[in-house]
């Protein structure tokens, strides 16, 4: 937690080393004040998410437009670069603009529930809390993130309903929940009618656009269908009848003809 006492610290990424453990809270008032980047990912840390740390993430709690951009060089970046997991792919930002925020704790081992403190953090763009063994429910306070961009939620133990809130995240353009034990409804909005049933694969459990054509009682979708299907057999039925008889009036119109 020493890092946290850095005043000027935007950009901490840890990823892809052998760290592990659990994420003590922290001991002091006030850390990580202007921490925009976090990116503990491809470690070994476990235990609960720390919700005490999110508690300080000022920069990422706040979204306040009229801030002033700092000047590097002239310009509104950091001339730094640096590897991200957002939207699905790896890449290198070689240039990060100020404004860009991600929380990225993914591919570790963290347990228990997704805090609820998270839907705090209303200026994060990207936030991917993929790969671990995540339970519980998906909390109604994500729905706050009015900046986030990507949101990655896949590879845990999830279960229940998606919230309808996430229908209300109209900058979400990534969204992944897939392999988790999440059912119901896919909540329909906006955003929601933009992504592909690869975002909720591995959720037998889920009903609705894009997965299945409704979110009406299964019981229900299988009795229409039974009765679809028992209409067109009906159907061919009075057809091959119909053609049975066009076909046998036919021949006798023909054998009369034929007859001497």
């Amino acid at each position: 937690m020493w890092l946290g006492t850095l005043p000027k610290l935007k950009v901490l990424s840890l990823r892809s080393n052998t760290l592990h453990g659990p994420i003590q809270p922290p001991r002091i008032e006030t850390i990580f004040p202007e921490l925009q980047i976090l990116d503990l990912s491809y470690n070994a840390f476990s235990g609960n998410l720390p919700s005490n740390l999110f508690q300080h993430l000022k920069a990422v709690r706040t979204n306040d437009p009229s801030t002033e951009a700092p000047r590097y060089r002239g310009s509104t970046y950091y001339e730094d670069s640096i590897t991200v997991t957002t939207k699905g792919f790896v890449r290198e930002i070689v240039r990060i603009l100020y404004l860009y925020t991600v929380i990225d704790f993914s591919s570790n081992k963290f347990e228990g529930q997704i805090p609820s403190i998270m839907g705090d953090l209303i200026a994060v763009h990207t936030l991917n809390l993929s790969h671990n063994g995540l339970k519980g429910h998906i909390p109604p306070s994500l729905g706050d993130l009015s900046s986030v961009e990507s949101l990655d939620l896949s590879g845990n133990q999830l279960t229940g309903e998606i919230p309808e809130q996430l229908a209300s995240l109209t900058s979400l353009s990534f969204l992944n929940l897939s392999h988790n034990h999440l059912q119901g409804c896919i909540p329909q909005g906006s955003q929601f009618h933009t992504f592909e049933s690869n975002s909720y694969e591995g959720n037998d459990g889920l009903r609705g656009f894009p997965v299945s054509k409704n979110c009406g009682d299964a019981g229900v979708l299988d009795k229409n269908d039974t009765v679809s299907g028992q209409d067109d057999e009906e159907s061919d039925s009075e057809f091959q009848s119909y053609f049975g008889k066009l076909l046998f009036w036919a021949m006798e119109v023909d054998y009369v003809l034929d007859y001497p």
